[in-house]
């Protein structure tokens, strides 16, 4: 495994690494129509002035921080090629002293290239953000507060894969990823996974009889703790009831050291069912008995034309809970499944300038070990003529399910529950200003009340374009921290020029 300076040395050569990665495959997938490109560079200016920059109990001190924040963001639409890339460098000045000068990554990036029409693809994606190190540790609303739980965390994936038809008999594909999670922190792990899955699979092999086959093996690597593996083989059974509506069962085989030392054989079966009324309604459902218990996911969408909807909700295992899941997610993402296309979500953000696309949820921890994870996602739109409402709550319960691994957990516990949600709301005031109010809290819970808090934030701004090219905002915000350990309340004003070139 690579060593920690060697990762943090390949992290920081990202964002450059990135944009050799969009032109090297952007160079890969010349054939055909050349694909749309969009380079939009900018820089930020952001004046925070807070009273409680330290996020103290007693004693606060006020602050003036400014944050510069030059980025750029690179969009590819092809016949081959797909790609979104948007990256900031986060300067963060302290005029008092209170903290040196700091350099933060911001980067979500994600594409796809099609090597071979139709058969072969490549998927990648990157995020760095900030987020807590421990659950039980002070949560803070922004990435400019001194917070010694706080650490700036990234992840990145390749995935090859395969798919095509086995003459007129059956689909197939095969695919691997490989991903790496690190933080800058000394008390997180990092995380190196592995998986591997092929499938072949007959949706209509027998007038409405279906079948499939599938195996599957991963690793999960802790550079604090040790490797966890899982190999999976299944059989399964379909039956499309209607063209709306169809039932499967699968039975199988599973192998793993989640909670021994050597590999342990149990047998698994499950039962799942599909269906869609409409273009515009999805519903699908499946449970699994597993070794560990039973494993569930369940994933609803609907949309009207002026509503958007979706709830999920998974219990399954999991090598970095929260990790990179909501905890690293910006309402961007989180609204992402709720419009049909990527240009509708623009427009949804450009029609809004009062909802900012880069808030994000504080959930997320470090880890070490292997969690059973439980997970339920809400989240909805609301879009009217001048007036829009955003709504998104998660709640999760991350139980250790690896308890044999000596490696040092930052959480010290084998249980974190958290459910949270963030409630937006815009006006439209003029064509170009738009207000916005944002209402969110997060509550996190351990195995003894030492471990309770609670995170509240209200916040009300601002925004509109001052040019052709630039937007400004003004804003102020109340936060408020309840816990046993350390508790805080933070009030600040903000000011904000943002020019895109």
């Amino acid at each position: 495994m690579r060593s920690l300076s060697t990762l943090r040395t390949w992290r920081t050569r990202v964002p450059s690494a990135g944009l050799l990665l969009v032109a090297s495959v952007g160079a890969c997938a010349q054939e055909g129509p050349a694909p749309a490109v969009s380079v939009v560079p900018r820089i930020g200016v952001t004046e925070i002035f807070t009273n409680n920059v330290g996020l103290a109990s007693a004693a606060p001190q006020s602050e003036q921080i400014t944050q510069i924040s030059p980025g750029v963001r690179i969009a590819v639409q092809g016949t081959r090629l797909q790609v979104y890339f948007d990256y900031a460098r986060n300067e963060l000045l302290y005029a008092q002293d209170s903290s040196p000068r700091q350099s933060q990554n911001a980067l979500n990036t994600f594409g796809t290239l099609e090597f071979l029409d139709d058969r072969a693809y490549l998927d990648f994606n990157g995020l760095i953000s900030q987020q807590a190190i421990s659950a039980f540790g002070a949560q803070s609303i922004d990435n400019t507060s001194i917070n010694a739980n706080r650490t700036e965390v990234s992840t990145y994936r390749l995935s090859p894969y395969v798919r095509g038809r086995i003459g007129d008999i059956a689909n197939y594909e095969a695919r691997y990823s490989r991903s790496l999670t690190s933080s800058d922190s000394g008390l997180g792990s990092d995380v190196t996974t592995g998986d591997a899955a092929a499938k072949v699979s007959a949706d209509r092999a027998f007038g409405n009889l279906g079948w499939s086959a599938d195996a599957s093996q991963q690793t999960a690597d802790y550079s604090a703790g040790r490797q966890t593996e899982a190999n999976r083989l299944n059989m399964g059974l379909s039956y499309a009831i209607t063209p709306q509506l169809s039932v499967s069962a699968r039975a199988g085989r599973e192998t793993n050291n989640y909670t021994t030392l050597d590999m342990e054989s149990y047998d698994t079966s499950g039962v799942g069912v599909n269906w869609a009324p409409s273009e515009r309604t999805k519903l699908s459902a499946s449970l699994d008995k597993r070794p560990f218990g039973d494993a569930h996911s369940v994933s609803f969408e609907h949309r009207t034309p002026r509503t958007a909807w979706r709830f999920s909700d998974s219990k399954d295992v999991s090598t970095t809970p929260n990790q990179a899941g909501v905890g690293s997610l910006t309402l961007y993402d989180r609204l992402a499944n709720l419009f049909e296309s990527k240009q509708d979500l623009d427009k949804f953000f450009s029609d809004n300038p009062g909802i900012n696309p880069n808030e994000r949820f504080s959930f997320g921890f470090l880890t070490s070990a292997v969690y059973l994870q439980r997970r339920q996602d809400l989240s909805f739109a609301l879009l009217g003529v001048r007036d829009t409402i955003t709504f998104v709550a998660t709640r999760s319960e991350s139980s250790r399910l690896d308890t044999l691994s000596v490696g040092f957990d930052p959480n010290s516990a084998t249980l974190v529950r958290q459910r949270g949600f963030s409630a937006n709301y815009a006006h439209r005031l003029t064509p170009e200003y738009s207000l916005g109010v944002v209402a969110s809290q997060q509550n996190t819970e351990g195995v003894t009340s030492l471990q309770e808090s609670r995170l509240r934030l209200l916040s009300i701004n601002v925004t509109g374009k001052v040019g052709k090219n630039a937007a400004a905002s003004v804003g102020v915000r109340r936060v408020v921290y309840s816990s046993v350990t350390a508790p805080y309340g933070e009030t600040a004003i903000t000011f904000s020029l943002n020019v895109q070139f």
